[in-house]
């Protein structure tokens, strides 16, 4: 696709002051009228930034900062950790203005001055620009205010902040783990070893790494410890899986064959058919490709093992390069393997290019999106940014492989050569159950972009969030791809210092001309400044790409992903600032000599505490996740490898509107996040009918002892009214007559008095607790029954008894039952009348018959 033709009446440069007048009011960066700017003069306290992280210092300030991109004004700001731009007006954060130091690829000063048409020496100052250029594909200028210098402030503080005289003075060492802390990540990876083995069922932890005790082994594959202390390779990991059959010492011996000491290891093994993913680095064949090894031949040769039927398994060499980058490496003693000296085996060569290809092809994309972009950093260029609604023909965000050139970059057709590489790879595994062995030169870019995706494709588990931090951790990580080299980070030298390479060229081969193509007049740049000065020859978007390509399989298939766009989108804006240790250095080896592990934090983690706080609705997860549709291999056909470009990354800075998610995952979210509140109201009602069911379970209990309690009770007041009423009916056979009162008192009127006044008898009760004491209680009526006398003497009361008592003897005996009423020189006379001396009278039954 061409690049659209310019507008009629704008031409590529402003030649005169007139034709810059008519661009006043259109937002351009030229047409600002500096002087109307107001700095604020103040210094603004740290304490007042409640945008700061934690640790985050701010290191220098300027005011009256005009954004090129959007013509926004305010105040920069650069920290120990990034660089922010504050609106002025509502003191809020600018993102496309604020960038972290480490994703800031390159920055330098840019004076544009002004050239009127009567060409007379103009007197309006020049422009004073500050450019920075970032690794995320953005390109953002700062313009400040004439005869101030604060360009300059920032610009020192800039080159102090990427360049720390010590590794520790790094953010990511200065924050430290917070709540953001870091587990091993050897202890992770011998967990995926053991995962990969079929030996789940152990865990792995670091008293098992310290005694050397995790050399598991299946029929197949063991762990070899044979690099625990990194001596066979400095670049491998401390445990590795190799064949069974291959011994430690022919490891050792395999390794001195290969670039790097980066012998052949399994990657991944089918659980099923046994064929397996190795990698490797390219062997030392030499010039004449005529140096054999057969250590490395058998090793190689035990990667294919038998087929089921007893038939030998067939074994692809799959060579990242071209074919004639791998003769040239020749010279070098590199090279590749020859299939008549390995056994059954077949190489292939996928022609990908090398880490300097892709590196200008990435700085050629950046600019023609920021060229063609709605927020050009150009101010004026941008056919967007002026009135356009299109550009090319169609949205950038349904762009395919028809306008792959995208300003002759290439980086969509580098996109597709690793898919389709991986794609291969990935088909004769799952479908020929054939062994695959994957190299390029290093064995560290190129191959571990092939080996991951293949891996990506092979195996369900690392598309879930969880399996995706060990395919990273595993093969990019663990088996040492040079990250401070090629994202340009900080790297550690021998003596523990920090050396810094000024970069020989810019990624693009030359300064881009952006943003001062269509300046009215001429410019003078400085040297471009690189971040942490990694050098150029090194740096390279290795990494970038392949969650590019990992994109694009979650484009293809939308439902075979746990995770979403949004996640990759994330994950790798935190790989790119540094904030967090996981990605610092080359290898295992070195993070571990900075303790990188316990002391930064954890990328992971800080991606686990964002997705806590919302759920499943968070937007790092794929609302069309179908995870049992989709529990095989994904073997994508050829005409489905077309690429397109990434709006979520690629457009997000040029074209905000266009990077935004579609309607349909956005609607599709909100249902999800509907449907999610309505669970989590579903799960709190179901917990307030449970909490109601057990309160009446308990209520109900309640009720049934009371109601028990209450029959008690009654029958009690039953057996009791029955008492009453027998012993009510004993005592009238007396002759007395008995009158109950409401409180349980009883009072007992003699009748046929003949020998005095009415005598009054009162009922109470005698009860002997359990300890033995003694008390009275009213209301009792089957203990006793007292006869209390007022003031009559004794001889009334033995007339009394003499006369009225049935059951006195004529000898002057009584004939109750243990009676001990027959006390006349006391003033009480007691009459017991218990049930059991009742009971043994003789009294005919119809004695106590109701009334």
């Amino acid at each position: 696709m061409a690049a659209p033709k310019p507008r009629s009446g704008r031409s590529t440069s402003l030649r005169d002051a007139s034709e810059s007048a008519k661009m006043e009011g259109t937002g351009s960066w030229n047409a600002l009228e500096w002087t109307k700017i107001e700095p604020i003069s103040r210094y603004v306290s740290q304490s007042n930034f409640e945008f700061l992280l934690e640790e985050e210092q701010v290191m220098a300030e300027g005011h009256g900062v005009v954004l090129v991109n959007t013509d926004d004004a305010g105040t920069l700001i650069v920290t120990n950790f990034r660089l922010i731009f504050l609106s002025e007006g509502t003191r809020n954060i600018i993102a496309l203005g604020t960038i972290p130091l480490a994703t800031i690829e390159k920055f330098n000063k840019i004076v544009v001055k002004i050239q009127s048409n009567t060409r007379q020496l103009d007197k309006t100052p020049p422009r004073r620009l500050l450019q920075v250029i970032g690794k995320d594909m953005r390109i953002i200028v700062f313009g400040f205010r004439p005869r101030t210098k604060q360009r300059r402030l920032i610009f020192d503080a800039l080159l102090r902040c990427t360049k720390p005289a010590r590794i520790w003075d790094l953010y990511a060492f200065v924050s430290g783990p917070s709540k953001f802390g870091n587990t091993n990540p050897k202890v992770r990876l011998l967990g995926e070893y053991f995962r990969l083995l079929g030996k789940g069922s152990y865990h792995a932890s670091m008293s098992m790494i310290e005694s050397g005790s995790f050399s598991l082994s299946n029929d197949l594959w063991r762990i070899s410890s044979v690099n625990s202390n990194y001596t066979m390779c400095q670049s491998y990991p401390f445990a590795l899986i190799v064949p069974k059959g291959i011994s430690d010492d022919e490891v050792l011996q395999a390794s001195s064959f290969r670039a790097r000491g980066r012998l052949p290891v399994v990657s991944w093994c089918h659980p099923g058919t046994g064929a397996v993913l190795a990698r490797s680095s390219q062997p030392l064949v030499g010039l004449m490709m005529n140096v054999r090894s057969n250590t490395d031949e058998k090793l190689v040769a035990a990667l294919c093992g038998k087929l089921g039927d007893g038939s030998r398994r067939k074994l692809y060499i799959a060579d990242a390069r071209p074919r004639k980058n791998a003769l040239a490496n020749g010279a070098m003693g590199g090279g590749s393997e020859s299939s008549s000296n390995y056994f059954q085996s077949e190489i292939v060569f996928f022609g990908i290019d090398n880490i300097h290809a892709m590196r200008d092809s990435f700085a050629r994309l950046r600019e023609y999106l920021d060229t063609h972009g709605r927020t050009s950093s150009d101010g004026m260029s941008s056919f967007l940014r002026h009135g356009g609604w299109t550009w090319g023909g169609g949205n950038l965000s349904s762009m395919s492989t028809s306008v792959s050139t995208l300003g002759d970059s290439g980086w969509l057709l580098h996109v597709h050569s690793i898919l389709a590489g991986s794609a291969w790879i990935a088909a004769r595994v799952a479908m020929e159950k054939a062994s695959v062995l994957v190299h390029c030169s290093d064995g560290w870019d190129r191959t571990t972009q092939l080996v991951s995706l293949a891996n990506l494709l092979l195996d369900p588990y690392y598309r879930t969030i969880a399996g995706f931090q060990a395919l990273v951790e595993k093969d990019w990580l663990a088996f040492g791809h040079p990250f401070s080299d090629r994202v340009g980070m900080p790297f550690v030298s021998a003596s523990g210092s920090m050396p810094y390479e000024l970069p020989r060229q810019s990624s693009s081969g030359s300064f881009p001309s952006s943003p001062m193509r269509q300046s009215s007049g001429t410019f003078t740049p400085q040297p471009p400044t690189s971040s942490h000065g990694q050098n150029s020859n090194n740096y390279s978007p290795i990494f970038l790409q392949w969650v590019d390509c990992v994109s694009q399989l979650l484009r293809m298939y939308p439902s075979a992903f746990e995770f979403s766009s949004a996640f990759l989108v994330d994950f790798l804006d935190c790989v790119l600032s540094c904030r967090f240790g996981n990605f610092l250095f080359n290898s295992e080896k070195e993070r571990q000599q900075c303790n990188v592990f316990e002391a930064c934090g954890c990328m992971w983690a800080y991606l686990a505490d964002l997705r806590a706080s919302e759920g499943v609705s968070h937007v790092h997860y794929n609302v069309f996740y179908e995870p049992l549709k989709y529990n095989g291999p994904l073997l994508p056909p050829a005409a489905a490898l077309a690429p397109t470009l990434w709006p979520q990354f690629h457009l997000r800075w040029a074209c905000p509107e266009e990077a935004q998610a579609g309607e349909i995952e956005a609607h599709c979210r909100k249902m999800a996040l509907k449907n999610c509140e309505m669970q989590k109201a579903k799960e709190v009602a179901e917990r307030s009918a449970k909490e109601i069911t057990v309160a009446m379970e308990s209520l109900t209990a309640e009720l049934r002892n009371e109601k028990q309690l209450s029959s008690s009770a009654m029958n009690m007041v039953k057996r009791t009214n029955k008492e009453n009423v027998a012993i009510k009916r004993a005592i009238q056979s007396l002759g007395c007559k008995v009158l109950f009162s409401g409180s349980g008192d009883c009072v007992v009127e003699i009748e046929s008095n003949p020998v005095g006044p009415l005598q009054n008898l009162r009922y109470s009760s005698s009860r002997k607790d359990s300890d033995g004491s003694e008390h009275d209680e009213k209301g009792d009526l089957s203990d006793s029954v007292i006869i209390m006398e007022d003031d009559e003497s004794d001889n009334v009361i033995g007339r009394v008894c003499e006369t009225l008592c049935p059951f006195r003897a004529k000898d002057g005996g009584c004939r109750w039952p243990n009676a001990s009423c027959a006390q006349l020189r006391s003033q009480f006379v007691s009459l017991k009348a218990n049930f059991d001396a009742i009971d043994q009278l003789s009294i005919d039954d119809s004695y106590f018959k109701s009334e």
